[in-house]
């Protein structure tokens, strides 16, 4: 008969030899179905970033010309705000402009790092100097540490300019012409380097305002 099964009779050693071989078979089939799922999974990989790269390139230049749209058709109307509101500088990073209906507005800005010349090291040691000399109870003493933490710098070493608006007041309220003085000088030394433009486009209906996403990260899923 065709199926008919044989007995084959084997030594012990032949008996774990032949285990052992069906094993290494075996260990060998799986390495060889793991092999060809890896040169699947690297096949698909590849096929879907060839399919997204170009897709997500043109996203980027699609919102780049529009940014740059956007700014420039608002340059005539940041003009005609300089003027209306009659101002002489505009020091202004950010503007939001609201549409007169109230459902839509947008915020038109840059970023900026604080930066500033050497001459800032000028007017912190006189200003240091100044509030140093005051500490001569426990409430100047507190005036003193208040003044000196404006004055600290951040963990890249960076002195905040908005902490510089806080001196400033203090100055003014003291009326001392030394702690004005350095604090000008502070002023003065400031040279913020810009980064990068923005746009923030927000619309209002029925449950408030939202924020229209222009960045994959802000897309919803």
């Amino acid at each position: 008969m065709e199926n008919e099964k044989k007995v084959v009779e084997m030594t012990t050693a032949e008996a774990e030899a032949f285990a052992a071989f069906q094993k290494q078979q075996e260990k060998e089939r799986i390495a060889r179905h793991r092999k060809a799922n890896r040169e699947v999974y690297a096949e698909l990989v590849d096929d879907e970033i060839a399919t997204a790269l170009p897709e997500l390139r043109a996203l980027s230049e699609q919102i780049k010309t529009v940014k740059a749209k956007v700014f420039e058709n608002f340059k005539e109307v940041l003009r005609m705000k300089s003027e209306v509101m009659q101002l002489t500088t505009d020091t202004q990073r950010t503007h939001t402009f609201t549409h007169s209906d109230g459902s839509m507005r947008l915020t038109l800005g840059v970023n900026a790092v604080d930066d500033w010349r050497d001459t800032v090291e000028d007017g912190i040691t006189m200003v240091k100097q100044y509030i140093e000399s005051l500490a001569t109870d426990d409430k100047s003493k507190m005036l003193v540490n208040t003044v000196l933490r404006l004055l600290s710098r951040d963990q890249k070493g960076t002195l905040k300019a908005s902490r510089v608006l806080q001196l400033r007041k203090m100055a003014e309220e003291t009326q001392d012409d030394t702690f004005i003085e350095g604090v000008r000088i502070i002023e003065e030394s400031y040279q913020p380097s810009t980064t990068k433009t923005f746009i923030r486009a927000e619309f209002k209906d029925d449950k408030g305002w939202h924020i229209v996403p222009l960045s994959v990260t802000e897309a919803d899923d």
